[in-house]
């Protein structure tokens, strides 16, 4: 099977995966998005993806992720997520590429992206990335300190907060931690009426999300196959 008829396998799977937890979660398919993980895959599996239809698209690496999306400026509708840990001497980089930062976890990171988006006369679509257990090692903002950054993102006036984005703790059942996340979400939407998105679930748990209300899944190995390293 060739590459092209490969992808088109996996994101059918996928996408019936998709349709048929909505309709159980009695929701409408429209209402999550699917972000394709392409992080270490070459810039035409992302060709591909597009030609089939998908437009939302995820990195966690700048350097892999600038020479990746350099390479696919064509792909005029294309809409790119960082979702990976993000150091702030990398922010001004990745504002070159990226359309929405997803793995916003403290107010140090929120004042150097708004920095840089200003100095850009342009503004930034942000989630802030929560941290359900308190466990800041795989990222995150521990959810006693939710309002503070949130606040914080708001108050900047160049950074637009989308919503809220978790990763499963590995000891945690995931639809404990995405129910969790919910809970999150719909208390910051009482303050903050953009924040409406709730990032969560990837190829394992993508339909425990969906029936807690997440409005975007995260694939990567189900539409892509085992991580393969490239070259950045």
């Amino acid at each position: 099977m060739n590459r092209g008829a490969e992808l088109r396998a996996n994101l059918d799977e996928v996408e019936e995966r998709i349709a048929k937890a909505c309709e159980a979660a009695g929701r409408e398919r429209s209402e999550v998005t699917l972000l394709a993980v392409t992080k270490t895959w070459p810039a035409s599996d992302v060709e591909i993806l597009y030609d089939l239809g998908l437009r939302n698209f995820a990195e966690n690496r700048d350097q892999e992720a600038s020479a990746k999306v350099g390479q696919l400026r064509h792909l005029a509708e294309a809409r790119w997520h960082m979702v990976g840990r993000l150091q702030r001497n990398k922010v001004k980089s990745v504002i070159g590429w990226a359309d929405q930062v997803d793995s916003v976890d403290s107010v140090r990171l929120a004042e150097a992206l708004a920095a840089a988006a200003h100095a850009r006369g342009t503004k930034l679509d942000v989630l802030l990335q929560v941290s359900i257990d308190g466990d800041t090692s795989r990222g995150g903002c521990p959810v006693p300190d939710v309002p503070e950054l949130a606040g914080a993102i708001t108050r900047s006036g160049d950074l637009v907060l989308r919503g809220a984005m978790t990763v499963a703790p590995l000891a945690m059942e995931p639809s404990r931690a995405f129910e969790a996340l919910a809970s999150v979400v719909s208390g910051l939407r009482d303050h903050h009426p953009t924040a409406t998105g709730v990032s969560a679930g990837m190829s394992a748990d993508l339909e425990d999300a969906i029936s807690h209300g997440s409005t975007c899944v995260r694939v990567g190995t189900a539409l892509l196959g085992s991580r393969r390293l490239i070259s950045p």
